[in-house]
């Protein structure tokens, strides 16, 4: 089983077409989303999954009344921390890397994803912690996204 992580994508709608044709090409289970989609409409391409999404809002979001209408039909989102699980592994999603790195290190979970600061991280201690970059690109110019492999918990990161 693969899980499809993505954090900050900022309305780049290309970026997340993008991801979401390789998601759908590697044949993800699940795709989780560490919040920072911004508008509504950015949400219209991950519908094209041909899994569900679990995502959270980031700092950023905004109309979250209508974000969390489009999610009904693709999936769910939550304010703060989304707790999902993929096989038997359980996952964790935040935006912020203050509530992250606590988690991870708390062991209650096997999977922690993050995002905010735009930059890549994966860290295993008692859990796979896992900030797959920025999928907008704005900020660092590198638009990226990760796939996880949920047996070894080993994470791979896509420039997209």
């Amino acid at each position: 089983m693969k899980l499809g992580v993505m954090s900050d994508s900022h309305d780049n709608i290309p970026n997340v077409k993008r991801a979401v044709e390789l998601f759908n090409d590697v044949g993800v289970d699940l795709v989780v989303h560490a919040g920072d989609f911004i508008a509504p409409f950015a949400i219209d391409p991950l519908a094209d999954l041909n899994c569900r999404v679990v995502g959270v809002f980031g700092n950023n979001d905004g109309e979250r009344v209508v974000l969390v209408k489009k999610f009904e039909a693709i999936g769910e989102v939550h304010p703060n921390l989304a707790s999902t699980s993929l096989g038997d592994k359980s996952i964790a999603v935040m935006h912020y890397p203050e509530l992250a790195i606590p988690i991870a290190k708390s062991g209650e979970y096997d999977i922690v994803v993050y995002g905010h600061t735009h930059k890549i991280e994966i860290s295993k201690e008692k859990a796979l912690l896992l900030n797959p970059g920025e999928t907008g690109g704005w900020t660092t110019g590198k638009a990226t996204v990760a796939v996880v492999d949920i047996t070894t918990q080993d994470a791979k990161i896509y420039e997209i």
